[in-house]
């Protein structure tokens, strides 16, 4: 018996919408991974596009676990001696551009590669209720309802 493997022009591809509100972000952030990727499918194919597009709305109503609104911090460093700056959490979600969050937790889940960063634009994260991919007639994903400790409270 021969193992067959997909191609990415023979996969079928379907969109998928979650509700962030209120959905733990790391716990949201590999589901979301898995979809894109595929591994959800009984024909996952590791060198290949075989995962469906994911519309993200409400980013901005995400829960975080524990203190990690104060406490995570995320660095970086501007190049100059001396340049090292960080945000918390909390600033990042005050911030007009919050639904980077979501992209870039989710970008941190999969491998470095091509492949992942082209995966990645199927993508599409919105701050609101509101998304410009009613044509596509996306499938609602309860993503809540997979596990219990997938939502919790927000209590900012």
């Amino acid at each position: 018996m021969s193992t067959s493997f997909m191609r990415s022009s023979d996969v079928k591809k379907k969109w998928i919408l979650i509700d962030a509100e209120g959905l733990v972000l790391g716990r949201m952030a590999v589901i979301i991974a898995n979809i894109l990727r595929g591994k959800n499918k009984p024909y996952f194919t590791p060198n290949a596009d075989c995962g469906d597009n994911v519309i993200v709305i409400n980013a901005d109503k995400i829960a975080l676990t524990g203190k990690k609104l104060d406490a995570k911090k995320y660095y970086w460093h501007t190049g100059y001696p001396g340049g090292i700056k960080h945000r918390s959490m909390k600033q990042l979600m005050e911030e007009p551009r919050s639904d980077r969050m979501v992209k870039n937790a989710v970008k941190r889940m999969m491998s470095n590669g091509p492949l992942s960063r082209s995966i990645l634009s199927k993508l599409k994260v919105y701050k609101g209720s509101e998304h410009p991919h009613g044509a596509q007639n996306p499938e609602i994903l309860d993503v809540s309802k997979l596990n219990r400790k997938n939502s919790r409270k927000v209590s900012r």
